[in-house]
């Protein structure tokens, strides 16, 4: 995990104050050295791509994500998804602005939405692990690409929700889970698994 004053930590502020005020288009080796206070050769050689800059982010936010998890944690799958993506919410926090300007850019742009695909699979591959489901195997993939609707949903209320307390954004979450227990087996979760538990506090915690 990144922290703060390292040269990944400069080099992600830079990049999303650049993308902030410029938009994906915009984001330039000269601009993202101005902002980060790196050397425009460092960032060429390091980053070929302005996608590679992307895959760091995307490997910061796991990282954080992971580095959150007990192991043995409990609770049903729906709890530790819920838990993992609220938790992948907050690592975008501080690029708020630049995370909205991005997701607006991938709306609009299909060549980045595509070459986005992957890296973003990747990313809810390693949520899932976070959240103690296995993500390995067809199942896995299939649980991936369906936590991605979900992760898309939270992602457009927390576009929306100015509240301190994320309120909103939990709500829409756990209506993502909703129907992803209604519409989305790619899931692979048992019935139930996404319900809230029952008066007695059983639920099952298994995916098979």
């Amino acid at each position: 995990m990144d922290t703060p004053g390292t040269p990944d930590s400069r080099l992600l502020d830079g990049l999303f104050a650049v993308i902030a005020d410029h938009g994906w288009r915009g984001v330039t080796l000269g601009r993202l050295a101005t902002a980060s206070g790196l050397r425009a050769g460092e960032l060429a050689r390091r980053f070929p791509s302005r996608l590679d800059l992307l895959r760091l982010h995307a490997d910061t936010v796991a990282d954080t994500v992971a580095t959150g998890t007990v192991p043995g944690q409990g609770g049903t799958p729906r709890d530790r998804l819920f838990d993992v993506v609220m938790r992948g919410i907050d690592a975008l926090v501080p690029h708020r602005a630049g995370m909205l300007r991005l997701a607006n850019d991938m709306w609009t742009d299909p060549v980045l939405a595509v070459a986005m695909g992957p890296v973003l699979h990747g990313t809810m591959k390693r949520f899932l692990d976070a959240a103690e489901l296995d993500s390995t195997g067809v199942q896995g993939n299939l649980r991936a690409a369906g936590l991605t609707g979900v992760w898309f949903a939270t992602i457009r209320a927390w576009s929306k929700d100015e509240t301190t307390d994320m309120a909103a954004t939990m709500a829409a979450l756990d209506k993502a889970l909703d129907r992803a227990e209604q519409t989305a087996r790619s899931l692979n979760l048992e019935a139930g698994d996404l319900a809230p538990p029952s008066a007695d506090g059983a639920s099952p915690d298994s995916f098979t």
